[in-house]
């Protein structure tokens, strides 16, 4: 008889010792009786016969992990806080089976884009660095280079992952990357069928799909011999995974690229201060078509005459617009109609939200209170604003003023499944809509030749946010609906801002702006001169859920390297009917701030490392 330490898939329970007849190695999946039910589990090592009685296994598959995933898995579980079980059940098992043979694909070179003198000179510089960021303008060309990346691993006979940060981007890039690789590649993302899933992972096994592209799930399938990672628009918050195990789909790619030996790619017009801060970069500084952008900054945060005349311009023109609106967040934040200033926390340098029900400004980092203000305290004048504009209403104020207009509204509201998406990309690729009108998911990294006019409202919304990276946010926001036009002929910018100069310091150079923003950040103490985590907790019954955050910061007051900003009820203060308390953490250096969150570690809260949501 054997004996195994094993433990449950997709679950936080400890260790658990099975005995079974047969040798069973490590990493493989199988089913275990547990209570009146069989979950699936996995082999964790083989240990001696334990004093007690003990179940048998039930089955053994035919799947199993590798040692590079069970490694991996290891550190997500060790660094974002949750169980080996629930890491592991990230990835996809290998099967026995597969171990395919996979002969050495490669395409006729003159099938492969054609580089510009630019994109070569950024081809050579990324074959001969292990992991590089990519920075690239929007328009500049990056996709021709990833492509061309892949193509050279077809060639050695390594298989390649593209991580795009919304399945919004898939239609498009799945078209582009057939034209290239036909059948040998792959989109992979949460909204597939469960026999579509299937179909792809035989192809894998078998060797006939060499490439997987996708959102952050396509990181974890059972591509063996990978040689290449690419994360495109690795600057997206949406990498970052908002559930157990809260894990950066980028920073775990850079991970797995040392692991096993592949390549990774960063890109991004946009790139974050973290990957500019830590990586080489390699700089694609021109558009592959050079057009004229005309930028037109106007204040107020309203749709007003300026934004619907240029619509009916460009529209009975028969081009094509695109108008972008700040998502309806939880918060609202008073901002000054006059210099677009927020109000900001005097502790914390970010905006402070408004509370009308308890009639207070609060700041979501530190929890300073303060009564509602109305003068603005840049420039004097009142009174301050927090009304925002809706997708909804914006439709009807423009369908109302420019006659015949087909709008496109495109945002998570609408667009609720990859069957919707594709069908409203599809109306706006074949010019049956002419404006295409939404929210975050804009910005998305998609390419259309017809769009002149790119509208972007809320920006000192954006400005004003309760994050440390709010500047940051703007800007890149700014840049990246700027970039989605004027691909192909001039364009006009239309910014709604109250802040003009801010944005205008930079057009010219994102560069800049990052050079400024890591000085601000570094004296102001925030990633990635410093390490950030969130402690959450959740109850049904409000005095425990604040009893245990007061435990809990008695317990870190312990750790003097470990900085307590704030802690408090949270932004969103009741969800699923559980009062919720949070607790801000920050250090200089991460290893003492994980050594300190692995002690106060329970049942009872859930740790968010590396945060990029607050409320």
């Amino acid at each position: 008889m054997h004996f195994y330490k094993i433990l449950l898939l997709r679950s936080s329970a400890p260790s658990l010792t099975y005995a079974s007849n047969y040798t069973v190695k490590k990493g493989t999946v199988l089913s275990v009786p547990l209570k009146s039910t069989l979950k699936d589990a996995v082999v964790i090592e083989e240990v001696a016969k334990p004093e007690f009685e003990t179940a048998e296994i039930a089955s053994i598959s035919d799947s199993y992990y590798s040692d590079q995933q069970m490694e991996v898995a290891k550190f997500i579980s060790e660094y974002y806080f949750s169980s080996l079980g629930e890491a592991l059940s990230l990835f996809i098992p290998f099967k026995l089976s597969s171990a395919t043979e996979l002969s050495s694909g490669s395409i006729e070179s003159n099938m492969l884009p054609k580089l510009s003198e630019i994109q070569q000179k950024a081809y050579e510089q990324l074959s001969k660095k292990d992991k590089a960021l990519l920075f690239g303008v929007t328009g500049s060309g990056k996709t021709e280079i990833f492509i061309s990346l892949m193509a050279k691993m077809l060639e050695e006979e390594k298989t390649s992952i593209f991580l795009m940060p919304e399945i919004s981007l898939t239609p498009q890039m799945e078209t582009r990357l057939k034209v290239y690789f036909g059948e040998c590649v792959a989109m992979w993302h949460s909204k597939l069928t469960k026999k579509k899933k299937e179909s792809i992972l035989k192809g894998i096994e078998t060797g006939e799909i060499r490439i997987v592209a996708g959102a952050r799930s396509a990181l974890f399938v059972p591509l063996s011999n990978l040689g290449l990672i690419i994360v495109d628009e690795e600057h997206d918050d949406s990498y970052k995974a908002m559930t157990r195990p809260r894990y950066h789909a980028r920073d775990v790619a850079v991970l797995m690229g040392s692991k096993l030996g592949a390549k990774v790619v960063l890109a991004s017009a946009t790139p974050s201060m973290s990957s500019y801060y830590k990586y080489d970069v390699v700089k694609l500084d021109k558009p592959y078509v050079q057009t004229e952008k005309n930028y037109k900054f106007i204040s107020g945060d309203r749709i007003n005459h300026t934004m619907l005349d240029a619509i009916h311009t460009h529209y009975k023109a028969g081009d094509q617009s695109l108008l972008f609106l700040p998502t309806r967040g939880n918060f609202k934040y008073l901002y000054c109609e006059s210099c677009g200033k927020t109000h900001l926390c005097p502790y914390c340098s970010v905006g402070m939200a408004l509370h009308r029900k308890h009639r207070h400004l609060k700041c979501h980092y530190c929890n300073y209170t303060e009564a509602i203000v109305d003068t603005c305290t840049h420039c004097g004048h009142t009174p301050l604003k927090s009304e925002r504009m809706g997708t909804v209403e914006a439709i009807e104020v423009i369908s109302e003023a420019v006659e015949g207009i087909q709008i496109e509204q495109f945002d998570k509201d609408s667009i609720t499944t990859a069957k919707k998406l594709k069908e409203a990309l599809k109306r706006f690729e074949s010019g049956e809509s002419q404006l295409l009108l939404g929210t975050q998911m804009l910005s998305k990294g998609h390419d259309y030749a017809n769009i002149t006019l790119s509208i972007i409202m809320g920006l000192d919304y954006i400005l004003g946010l309760a994050d440390y990276r709010a500047r940051e946010r703007a800007m890149s926001l700014l840049f990246q609906i700027a970039g989605r036009s004027g691909r192909a002929k001039a364009a006009q910018i239309i910014v709604q801002t109250g802040d003009p100069e801010f944005f205008q310091t930079y057009l010219a150079d994102y560069e800049l702006f990052i050079k400024d923003e890591l000085a601000f950040l570094e004296m102001a103490d925030y990633p990635p001169f410093a390490s950030l985590a969130r402690i959450l907790i959740a109850h049904k019954d409000e005095t425990k859920a604040s009893k245990i955050t007061l435990d809990t910061v008695t317990k870190l007051k312990a750790f003097e390297e470990v900085e307590i900003v704030g802690h408090g009820k949270a932004p969103v203060e009741k969800i699923a009917n559980k009062f919720r308390f949070h607790i801000l953490l920050r250090a200089k250096h991460r290893v003492p701030l994980l050594k300190a969150l692995h002690r106060v570690d329970c049942r009872e809260i859930e740790i968010d490392f590396d945060p990029v949501e607050f409320s």
